[in-house]
């Protein structure tokens, strides 16, 4: 009987290509949820904070790195203005503020 039980039991260990297909998309999911924003030292925000400048001075283009969960996003342009007490800054030809908290690069 023992025999017959640990039989039924194999079989049912066995997975569809359709099971594994959708366990291997859950944790890629997964970890897409667990991805969490870098932490930037005093050095990279001070760097930051001189392209930003050099960019609003000057009028050159420079190209910020904002962070998001799925993938970062890449917005190119002109700083026309920043707003330190609020923590935003506004480029040229983009219509939102970007919030400076979700910066992770800046750079020319």
């Amino acid at each position: 009987m023992a025999d017959k039980l640990g039989s039924i039991f194999d079989c049912s260990r066995m997975m569809l290509p359709e099971h594994k297909r959708w366990i291997i998309k859950d944790e890629q999911e997964q970890q897409l949820r667990d991805r969490k924003k870098p932490a930037l030292d005093a050095q990279e925000w001070e760097l930051i904070d001189q392209v930003l400048a050099y960019s609003k001075r000057y009028g050159e283009q420079i190209t910020i790195t904002q962070f998001d969960p799925v993938q970062d996003k890449k917005i190119r342009g002109v700083v026309l203005a920043v707003d330190r007490q609020l923590r935003r800054i506004k480029l040229q030809m983009e219509y939102d503020w970007i919030k400076i908290d979700n910066i992770v690069g800046v750079y020319t």
